[in-house]
């Protein structure tokens, strides 16, 4: 039964976004016109859940080229209302367009020279009339089986807002590199987006022993090449298994003359692999999922390419491309 119901909410509010799609028109272009003429900010204001929309949408525009600020409608009408400037445009959010705040608010600013856009489920409420363009986000029902609680309604005027902000990051050209200024704090959600390709480990920098040798041929080239493995291979560097620090300790418990042993005695056969076009976040997920800390990368003839450590993905103190160091970093492991 609630799984029944937490599905129908999902396909309530989803069918409530899909709706919006016939919606955008004239009214959403004339406000993307609108916002890209402004002098001034975009100014969010919405009550209750209407106004954490409001400030998500805010938000949003704000990192990605379009300075925006929330304004509280109650705290407006007790003098914050000098927050905005004629230069400004002000998006109001309200589902019936009722709200008392709002619509007290929104002759005074229009009476300023400000542009006035609203989003609302009700093209002929009062906040609609005092408003300059209007953009239709109202759905057929809310997914609360009351129809009390704003649910539907709220996602679609979120989703709404989104649309808004990504045509306006098409408008003014708005890049990664604009991206990366404004979110210096995300440089790990940037690095875990990228390919495989561009970090792993390539040539003399993959450890990798031949079939048949022996257990200290292995150790000697996990302490050459420093990165706690050694990939076992046959001829072509076709890939037979991996040792690492963890399989030698192992092995080191189970056999006395360990240093004698053959590397296919000890090894981990069929070791995790990934391809080289797909995401370091990919790559991260599969190290999670099987708890292990190597992953080796290889192409469609499933020949070894390169390999990536945790390190790799996640970095310490810099990132690294291909086993290099960038402009600002150094490598360390």
């Amino acid at each position: 039964m609630v799984i029944e119901q937490a599905k129908e909410v999902l396909k309530i509010e989803a069918q409530g976004i899909l709706n919006l799609v016939d919606k955008v028109g004239p009214e959403f272009e004339k406000s993307i016109e609108t916002i890209l003429a402004a002098k001034g900010r975009v100014i969010l204001t919405g009550m209750g859940k209407s106004g954490l929309i409001a400030r998500k949408i805010a938000a949003t525009l704000s990192s990605t080229g379009t300075p925006s600020l929330y304004l509280h409608p109650a705290e407006a009408v007790h003098g914050d209302l000098g927050t905005v400037t004629r230069d400004d445009v002000v998006i109001s959010i309200s589902n019936a367009g009722q709200t008392f705040e709002i619509i007290t608010i929104l002759p005074i600013l229009r009476d300023m020279g400000v542009k006035l856009i609203a989003f609302t489920g009700d093209l002929d409420s009062p906040m609609a009339k005092a408003s300059h363009i209007v953009i239709d986000v109202g759905v057929d029902r809310e997914a609360c089986p009351m129809g009390l609680v704003p649910t539907a309604s709220t996602t679609a005027a979120l989703a709404m807002g989104d649309a808004l902000a990504v045509a306006l990051i098409s408008r003014r050209r708005f890049g990664r590199d604009d991206f990366k200024r404004f979110h210096p704090g995300g440089s790990l959600g940037e690095r875990l987006a990228i390919k495989t390709r561009e970090v792993m480990l390539t040539g003399d920098r993959i450890p990798m022993v031949p079939l048949g040798s022996k257990v200290t041929e292995a150790i000697k080239e996990i302490n050459a090449k420093e990165l706690g493995a050694t990939l076992v291979v046959s001829k072509g560097q076709t890939l037979e298994g991996i040792i690492s620090d963890g399989d030698l300790r192992r092995a080191l418990l189970e056999h006395e003359d360990l240093p004698s042993k053959r590397v296919e005695e000890i090894m981990s056969s069929s070791p995790m692999t990934i391809g080289e076009n797909q995401t370091m976040a990919e790559a991260l997920g599969l190290m999670e999922l099987y708890a292990i800390t190597h992953l080796v990368i290889v192409d469609e003839k499933m020949q070894i390419t390169g390999i990536v450590h945790l390190h790799d993905l996640l970095g310490r103190e810099e990132f690294r491309l291909n086993g290099g160091s960038n402009s600002t970093t150094r490598a360390h492991r």
